[in-house]
């Protein structure tokens, strides 16, 4: 098993979200995809159109075989992965819960491309929790798939600085740490190079699936933790504010100069501000309920912001 020059290993592949994809691009390179699971199509849009998957876009593009069941259990799922054959399972943000009898259909076993140093953030959303709880690096895991959940043995880690970096940017970095990574223990597994090691207990914590609640912002924040609810917001949770008794989604922010009392809203010298509870935070891009996106200027020119307006949350 492993890369070029040794034998190929056939792999089935599960994965969503364009997170996996490098990935599966990674696998064509050196082994043989013998099936992509995916999840259904789903509505998206004003329009509610079916749309795939970015894994079975990739997927499609490369002519592999795609499934897309609405749920692993069951022995039908069981019958349908044993027709592929497939020597080991590679997952990337799939989606769903991978049960006992699925994991034990692969001889190698099934490995996760998993967006965070575990055992801290395992669950859902590691990408945004990182984030929103100020941690000043992350990473990938390549791990060894068991019942638990992200609770297996890793193989690999490889982290990078969150820094300013908003989830979709950072998503697209531990995306293609994660592509690499994967290759690499492939190729360890096939030279009898790999090391597991065990997840400690301690500082494990768990990254629930992100909610409006989690971005919502209110006067009540600091304007660091308001920054980062704005970097971890996006389209599953936006970031809203009601800005002077108007609904908005805040896409860009940063910190603001001088003092400006908690809950207000003013324009000054060409930026909008609000006030938080130690400071200001100048909202730069913002997309106001049924309209474009637009500066955030832009919008208190078009919305009067007059003085005394205030802001609060959304929710």
């Amino acid at each position: 098993m492993g890369g070029k020059g040794r034998d190929r290993v056939r792999v089935a592949f599960m994965g969503t979200p364009a997170f996996a994809v490098p990935s599966l691009t990674a696998l064509l390179e050196e082994h043989e995809v013998v099936a992509v699971y995916t999840r259904p199509d789903r509505p998206v849009g004003r329009g509610r159109h079916l749309t795939p998957s970015a894994v079975k876009v990739a997927a499609m593009g490369a002519a592999l075989p795609v499934e897309q069941p609405e749920s692993l259990h069951g022995g039908d799922a069981v019958a349908t992965l044993s027709r592929y054959r497939p020597d080991i399972v590679v997952v990337a943000a799939f989606g769903l819960i991978l049960p006992r009898a699925i994991l034990e259909v692969p001889p190698l076993g099934c490995v996760n491309v998993h967006a965070s140093l575990l055992p801290r953030h395992r669950g859902a959303a590691p990408v945004e929790r990182a984030i929103l709880e100020g941690d000043d690096r992350t990473g990938v895991s390549i791990m060894r798939m068991e019942e638990g959940l992200d609770t297996g043995p890793w193989a690999m880690q490889v982290d990078t600085p969150v820094d300013d970096l908003t989830a979709d940017h950072l998503r697209q970095v531990l995306s293609a740490l994660g592509a690499s990574a994967l290759a690499e223990v492939l190729r360890r597994m096939g030279d009898g190079r790999v090391t597991w090691t065990a997840q400690s207990p301690e500082g494990a914590t768990y990254a629930a699936k992100i909610t409006a609640a989690d971005t919502a912002l209110d006067p009540a924040l600091t304007v660091q933790a308001a920054l980062r609810r704005v970097r971890a917001g996006g389209p599953t949770a936006p970031c809203r504010a009601l800005l002077a008794g108007r609904s908005v989604t805040v896409e860009v922010a940063s910190r603001g100069e001088g003092v400006i009392e908690q809950g207000v809203l003013v324009l000054a010298e060409g930026r909008l501000l609000v006030g938080l509870q130690d400071g200001a935070m100048a909202v730069d891009r913002l997309v106001p309920a049924g309209r474009r996106s637009m500066s955030g200027a832009e919008y208190a020119r078009g919305a009067r912001i007059e003085p005394g307006a205030t802001w609060g949350s959304a929710t």
